[in-house]
């Protein structure tokens, strides 16, 4: 694509036709030989199911990653979940300064428009800030998880295990090579540990997690945004909200057999990972009704924005349930921290869950249609997992046929670019704001 081309797109346009191309490089990659090891029955759906769960950072299989792909294959879902997780304009944009080429306004509206920077002037030095600090992160992960993986399997094969889900937990990718996966690791605090912090910080978004740490190095300097803070403590309270009830209704059910430790940790462990990162250490299917449901609503929550992770993130959860609050306190203004929340975000999170929920409701009566056999609940389920791009699944997976698994790669893809950002790269018109008034009207009921 030539660069004038590109300066004809908008942001929202241009991330969703990378994302396209990205799926389509990755279908391709993984069909070159080498990719699967002999005997595996994968057909070409499979494998863009494979790659635009890759690239969309979800983890969703049709078959076991590690058994089905050779070292090579897996390498290269690995480098998708990275790339999709930063971001592919990201990528580009680092490409283009190591190359020495400059960047132009239009290519760092779109790279704002990606890492949801507040201001495009900064977004260079940003962009540096992140790429450093994602490479800082997950070479610490490895680092930690090297101390119970290279025991255990050799030098060469401990290594590359805590590479490959030091990056995919960071990403919240949830793709898994383990030899059976991470169900015997549910009471090793290392290992569960270090991926649930992983999946947090991925989760959490980069510049709350830069605000944080500037708060934290300088505190007068540097004030802690009310972004920030909205977010933190949301995401402190789904967990511990979370871990509670799974506490509760699984004690005596898929945490039957572990120790008390082993309880609480696998608690926290399945309370953090519907947040986007998909990765489990206990057997879904064994989970209460009640269970499924909790999982189900944290995953439609999802992380934050400008993040790894998707749902209908952590700040438009918040500023609407601050919004039912102010309003059922009489409040015209909306108040979070002392600060007011200006009406457009209001309306922003309004939308952004109304197009999420027609979103879900619209891939799950697909799916119902496409496999009526599987179930009312784990069609549910698969449903807001690919939307979220999260990757859990009550074992449904791979047992779709094509139509289903189509279905879920179109919800996977909107669910990483966003429904708004989709909506708005449909929008091929220039719309003139601010020229035409129209009189207010307030004789609507509502509620």
């Amino acid at each position: 694509m030539s660069r004038r081309r590109r300066r004809r797109l908008n942001p929202p346009q241009l991330i969703a036709l990378v994302y396209l191309l990205g799926i389509a490089l990755g279908a391709a990659a993984l069909h070159l030989p080498g990719m699967t090891r002999p005997g595996a029955d994968l057909n070409a759906v499979d494998l863009i199911f494979t790659a635009t769960s890759a690239i969309c950072i979800t983890g969703l299989v049709v078959a076991d990653t590690g058994e089905t792909f050779t070292r090579l294959g897996q390498v290269t879902i690995l480098l998708l979940a990275q790339v999709g997780g930063l971001g592919i304009i990201t990528f580009g944009t680092l490409f283009a300064l190591l190359t020495g080429r400059r960047v132009n306004f239009s290519e760092r509206q779109q790279l704002a428009q990606q890492v949801n920077a507040l201001n495009v002037g900064g977004v260079l030095g940003l962009l540096r800030i992140i790429v450093l600090y994602t490479v800082a992160a997950q070479g610490v992960g490895t680092l930690l998880l090297s101390l119970r993986f290279v025991p255990q399997f050799g030098l060469g094969e401990g290594l590359y295990q805590s590479v490959f889900h030091a990056v995919s937990a960071y990403n919240n990718a949830g793709f898994v090579v383990l030899p059976g996966g991470m169900l015997p690791y549910a009471q090793d605090p290392l290992v569960s540990g270090v991926i649930a912090l992983l999946i947090v910080l991925g989760g959490l978004g980069f510049l709350v997690q830069l605000n944080v740490l500037t708060h934290l190095a300088s505190p007068r300097r540097n004030r802690l945004m009310v972004y920030s803070r909205l977010t933190l403590v949301t995401t402190g309270a789904l967990l511990v909200l979370g871990t509670a009830v799974l506490l509760a209704l699984e004690w005596t059910g898929a945490l039957k057999g572990l120790g008390t430790g082993g309880k609480l940790l696998a608690a926290f462990f399945q309370s953090v990972t519907p947040r986007s990162g998909g990765f489990a250490t206990v057997d879904m299917t064994a989970l209460a009704p009640g269970s499924v449901f909790v999982m189900i609503a944290l995953m439609f929550i999802g992380a934050n924005s400008g993040s790894t992770g998707g749902g209908i993130k952590t700040s438009t959860f918040a500023i609407l349930l601050v919004s039912a609050w102010n309003l059922i306190r009489g409040r015209t203004e909306l108040i979070a921290f002392g600060r007011q929340i200006v009406p457009e975000n209001v309306v922003r999170a309004g939308t952004i869950t109304t197009i999420y929920t027609l979103l879900v409701f619209t891939g799950f009566f697909l799916m119902l249609v496409t496999n009526p056999t599987l179930g009312f609940t784990p069609l549910l389920f698969e449903t807001v997992s690919a939307a979220a791009t999260v990757g859990l699944s009550l074992d449904v997976t791979h047992r779709l046929n094509d139509a289903g698994l189509t279905v879920l790669c179109a919800l996977m893809y909107l669910g990483r670019i966003g429904p708004v950002t989709f909506a708005l790269a449909l929008n091929l018109r220039e719309t003139a704001r601010g020229v035409i008034k129209y009189p207010p009207e307030r004789d609507i009921l509502v509620g």
